[in-house]
């Protein structure tokens, strides 16, 4: 099976005390990437399709909705380019769900490679930015109030995160017990953050 590895789930320390507002945010935002990484990796297509409760929300739904959520963000709001492949040939009108819907035919294996193609452009659309500006970088998209500041994106993908990951919290530890904000120090298994 393929399934997420160290490079996504290396968990990193906590965000700097005393960095920078860039530092905190990207330190903060790739910690959470690789908190939801750990909560929904090394699961097999089964795995990713369970459902907890009467909730229709599923591991696999999860890491495909926050695939789109960093293409979304990032891709196309921030950087003003098309969604790309697959999010292009979707009917967001007529099916507004559809990569909660459509991940329970996908397998785990094209699953954690959506979500990881993703985060990588999401963090070559976030050099690019602040190599332009800095976290005052205006996004290309205009919401009512104005364009959103890279700031404001980052902050808003942060949460997005948090929140879906205690979903994910919920949903591992119902397959198989898994649980914590960081995998256990003595699991052999586990790989060190990369330094």
């Amino acid at each position: 099976m393929t399934t997420l590895d160290a490079r996504d789930t290396a968990i990193r320390p906590e965000p700097p005390l005393a960095g920078d507002e860039t530092e905190t945010l990207l330190g903060s935002l790739e910690r959470q990437r690789a908190t939801f990484a750990w909560k929904v990796g090394e699961l097999d297509d089964e795995a990713l399709g369970l459902r907890l409760g009467p909730s229709a929300m599923t591991l696999g739904g999860l890491i495909k909705h926050l695939a789109l959520i960093e293409d979304q963000v990032f891709t196309h709001a921030l950087l003003g380019r098309p969604l790309p492949a697959p999010w292009d040939a979707v009917d967001w009108e007529s099916d507004v769900d559809w990569e909660w819907q459509s991940a329970a035919t996908d397998s785990a294996a094209q699953l954690y490679a959506q979500w990881r193609t993703s985060v990588e452009r999401s963090r070559a659309a976030v050099r690019r930015a602040l190599g332009d500006g800095g976290l005052e970088h205006s996004a290309d998209v205009v919401l009512a109030g104005g364009p959103p500041s890279l700031r404001r994106l980052l902050v808003d993908v942060i949460e997005e995160y948090a929140r879906h990951t205690g979903h994910a919290d919920l949903i591992r530890e119902s397959i198989d017990g898994l649980v914590g904000e960081d995998p256990p120090a003595h699991n052999p298994t586990w790989p060190a953050p990369r330094a």
